[in-house]
C-alpha cells in the first residue's frame, strides 16, 4: 500500500460527485486540505488559493487541480516547482504549450505529473482496446450527447475561452478513441455550431481519418434531453464493437460482454498513486490536441444564442 497525503485544488461539481468518493476509496490516499476562493468542504481546512495550502500544510505531498482550465497552468506549475506531484483534471490545459511546459517542469523536479482521462477508466474499454489491438478498422461512430444544463448548471466559464463548450464532455469520448483504436487518426473536416452570445460550441461533427483509410466520424451535442447518448461504435474486419453508456457496457458482435457500474474515478486514483510509488510521469495530449485540431481547422457557424 503506497500512502498519499493530498491537497485538492477546487471544490466544484466534480470534486464533491466524484473526487470526493474516489478519495475515500482509495487505500492510503489522505485529504489534508482544499483551496479554492468560493467553496470549501466543512471536514477539512480551508484555503483561499492554493500557496496559502501549501504553506500551512508542507506534509501536502501531491495536489489534484480541479479548477477550470484557465487557472490550471500557473496552479500546476507551483504545485511542481514546490516538489509536489500533481493530478491535472481533463483537460490538462487551456493549451497544449501549457501542458509541453508542466512536463518539462515535472521532469526537472523529479515528481509526477498525470493527465487525468478518467474515461479511460470505464470498465470496458481496456477490453475493447485489446480486441481492437488485433483488427483492422473499417469504420468508427462517436455519438456523445448530453444536456448541458443537467451536466454543467451555472457553469458559465465554459462558454468562454478556454472552456470548450460541448468538447469538454466531447474531449471524453476523444480520449476513449485514443485509446482503444490501434492507429493514430486526423481530422479531416469539422463543423462548430457557436450560439451567437458564446465563444465556443453547442454542437460540432467531426471528420477523421486513420492512415489505413478508416473512416472515423463524431457527433457532440450539448442540447440532448433526456438521458445523455456516450456511444462509440466500431466496425472491423472480424466483426463490430459497440461501447456504450460511457464505456460501462462492451459488446462484441453483437454479445454483451462486460457491464458494470462506472466507477472511472476509483481507477483514476488508484493509477496516480501508482505513477507516484513508480516515480513515472503521465501525459497524453492526444485528445487535446484533436480539440486544438478542431477549432483550428473547422468551420464556424453561428447558432442561437443559449440561455440557461
Amino acid at each position: 500500500m503506497f500512502d498519499i497525503t493530498l491537497g485538492l485544488v477546487g471544490v466544484g461539481k466534480i470534486v464533491r460527485d466524484q473526487h470526493l468518493p474516489a478519495i475515500a476509496e482509495t487505500p492510503g490516499c489522505r485529504l489534508r486540505a482544499t483551496a479554492d476562493p468560493h467553496a470549501s468542504l466543512a471536514e477539512v481546512p480551508a484555503y483561499a488559493d492554493m500557496a496559502a495550502m501549501l504553506d500551512a500544510h508542507p506534509e501536502i505531498e501531491a495536489v489534484a487541480i480541479c479548477t477550470p482550465t484557465d487557472l490550471r497552468h500557473a496552479q500546476a506549475r507551483l504545485a511542481l516547482s514546490r516538489g509536489k506531484h500533481v493530478l491535472l483534471e481533463k483537460p490538462p490545459g487551456a493549451t497544449l504549450s501549457e501542458v509541453e511546459d508542466l512536463i518539462g517542469v515535472a521532469n526537472q523536479q523529479g515528481v509526477t505529473l498525470f493527465a487525468a482521462w478518467h474515461s479511460r477508466f470505464a470498465p470496458g474499454v481496456a477490453e475493447a482496446r485489446q480486441w481492437l489491438a488485433e483488427r483492422r478498422i473499417e469504420r468508427v461512430e462517436i455519438v456523445w450527447k448530453e444536456d448541458v444544463r443537467v451536466w454543467h448548471p451555472g457553469q458559465a466559464w465554459i462558454w468562454q475561452p478556454g472552456g470548450m463548450g460541448v468538447f469538454d464532455p466531447g474531449i471524453n469520448a476523444l480520449s476513449i478513441a485514443t485509446e482503444i483504436l490501434p492507429q493514430p487518426f486526423f481530422l479531416r473536416r469539422a463543423r462548430l455550431l457557436v450560439p451567437s452570445n458564446c465563444q465556443t460550441p453547442i454542437a460540432a461533427e467531426l471528420s477523421f481519418s486513420d492512415p489505413e483509410g478508416a473512416t472515423i466520424g463524431a457527433e457532440f451535442d450539448f442540447r440532448q434531453s433526456g438521458p445523455p447518448t456516450w456511444d462509440i461504435h466500431v466496425d472491423t474486419d472480424a466483426g463490430s464493437l459497440s461501447l456504450t453508456q460511457g464505456g460501462c457496457r462492451l459488446s462484441i458482435a453483437g454479445q454483451r460482454v462486460r457491464e458494470e457500474a462506472e466507477r472511472e474515478y476509483v481507477g483514476l486514483y488508484a493509477r496516480f498513486a501508482e505513477l507516484i510509488a513508480s516515480g513515472r510521469r503521465e501525459v497524453d495530449v492526444a485528445p487535446l490536441r484533436h480539440v486544438a485540431d478542431a477549432f483550428m481547422y473547422g468551420q464556424r457557424d453561428a447558432g442561437e444564442a443559449f440561455f440557461e
